[in-house]
């Protein structure tokens, strides 16, 4: 059940009606929240709805004795043992036997092993994750009262955020459960706003770009020009930013249409001047959860320069295999790493002898450009299906041929998904309160107008969220 889609509307109005119709009784209001996430997991597949609820469950035994005074230890490892035991058995069982039989075969051994991939349950590191959030608030006493078994399930499963996030934090999210919805303080507006937002980044600009350029330019570079190449680079790096962006804000406004907030996941990634602020920036509820719960337990930035520096690459490391079980996913990872520990010594050497330049304007541009096209690099690593597909769009790149003739849909499309990033802040704020000052009935007839316009602008043939493969 896709966002953009009829059956999602229909699904998500029958959710308005129930749950504020049942708004004055708290436990049912949450019960048909809960049952209502797990009717929009199983319209993907019913078989791993039972995983999903048998996760939950033990995600609250395991805090619920974390929460206890004796053996809390011990649960919290079981709890995260667990978890991750049933992420890796999906996501990397096939890739790590697959990787031994490729080092028995470098060593001169031959093993024979039949290696079958199961079949991955969209979502599952996202319910990882927030199970081993969990457990981890409870741990860290971020939890004032013992947790809700109904609550739980529902944190875990709670439907706008349960395929591609935000992830939520339970010390966040917890509390919201334990007050009644209040309709006269649901922001429509800025809901509306959201959901529309997010539908034209991905509708428009992503799917325009996925259809028209970046599929094409990925799948058979050496039939491109390097001209081409370059903007199918480009063209991914907004394609993957109004896709994964624009499901957040249709998250976000369906959640707070339901009398629920969630936390910002996007901040004009591609305005950063560097990785670090880049990673501020991009995913901020997974780069934020890596470095609470990664980073931070590997000593941080408290043991030294060089163990920073250890630290972020191995989180980096680690947080790209989490994208994927490939080698293409391993590698971008390490690539953010090194950036992020590369840009840690320029900054030890460098940041007090170039503070008059580092002040300047051009200085700045000059910086965004590097990160951006140091990010797009990554990119090609994170958008190829293999190493040797990466390898074949650089080689494009760099023996191709420089021509004008580009697609005038998708080069207006990737300008736009980078170029709306650079807006002023107060432009979205504008659009707020103009959208505070419509009357309800105008509400709906800008919102049925936009949705038409959008439909009409975006291509025929729907592209799948990128995000869901993960």
């Amino acid at each position: 059940m896709l966002f953009p889609t009829v059956e999602y509307a229909l699904f998500f109005l029958l959710s308005l009606g129930l749950g504020w119709g049942l708004v004055r009784w708290h436990r049912g209001h949450k019960l048909v929240l809960l049952a209502l996430s797990y009717v929009f997991y199983g319209f993907w597949d019913w078989h791993f709805v039972p995983m999903l609820f048998v996760l939950s469950c033990w995600a609250w035994a395991c805090t619920r004795g974390i929460q206890g005074r004796r053996l809390r230890r011990l649960w919290l490892i079981l709890g995260v043992a667990g978890s991750l035991g049933l992420l890796a058995h999906y996501k990397y069982s096939a890739f790590f036997l697959e990787s031994v039989v490729d080092l028995a075969a470098l060593a001169g051994l031959k093993l024979e092993m039949a290696v079958a991939t199961p079949m991955l349950p969209l979502g599952i590191s996202f319910m990882c994750f927030h199970a081993i959030s969990l457990m981890m608030d409870a741990w860290r006493r971020k939890l004032a009262d013992k947790v809700d078994f109904a609550d739980s399930l529902l944190y875990v499963a709670f439907f706008p955020q349960l395929i591609a996030g935000p992830i939520l934090r339970a010390s966040h999210f917890l509390p919201q459960l334990k007050k009644r919805p209040d309709p006269t303080r649901i922001e429509t507006g800025r809901a509306l706003l959201l959901i529309v937002a997010g539908l034209f980044k991905k509708v428009v600009l992503a799917n325009t770009l996925a259809t028209l350029l970046v599929d094409d330019v990925f799948a058979n570079p050496a039939a491109m020009s390097a001209s081409q190449v370059l903007l199918g680079i480009y063209g991914y790096a907004a394609q993957i930013y109004c896709d994964f962006s624009g499901y957040t804000d249709i998250a976000i406004g369906c959640a707070l249409l339901l009398g629920y907030r969630f936390p910002l996941n996007f901040d004009s990634p591609y305005k950063a001047a560097s990785p670090q602020e880049f990673w501020r920036r991009w995913h901020i509820s997974l780069s934020s959860w890596l470095r609470d719960y990664l980073y931070i337990p590997l000593g941080g930035s408290r043991k030294g320069a060089w163990r920073t520096r250890l630290n972020l690459f191995v989180t980096m490391l680690l947080g790209g295999l989490w994208h994927g079980a490939a080698w293409n996913f391993v590698l971008w990872g390490a690539w953010h790493g090194l950036l992020l520990a590369g840009h840690r010594q320029w900054e030890d050497f460098w940041g007090a002898r170039a503070a008059d330049w580092r002040r300047s304007g051009w200085w700045k541009w000059c910086a965004r450009l590097l990160c951006f096209n140091a990010i797009c690099l990554g990119w090609v690593l994170f958008r190829s299906g293999s190493l040797s597909e990466a390898q074949a769009v650089l080689a494009q790149l760099w023996q191709g041929e420089w021509t004008m003739n580009l697609p005038l849909g998708p080069l207006l499309c990737a300008a736009a998904g980078i170029g709306l990033q650079y807006l002023p802040e107060r432009f979205e704020l504008r659009l707020q309160i103009g959208a505070l000052r419509l009357q309800p009935l105008l509400h709906g007839a800008v919102f049925a107008l936009a949705l038409v316009l959008i439909e009409v602008l975006g291509p025929s043939e729907p592209a799948p969220f990128i995000y869901f493969q993960f």
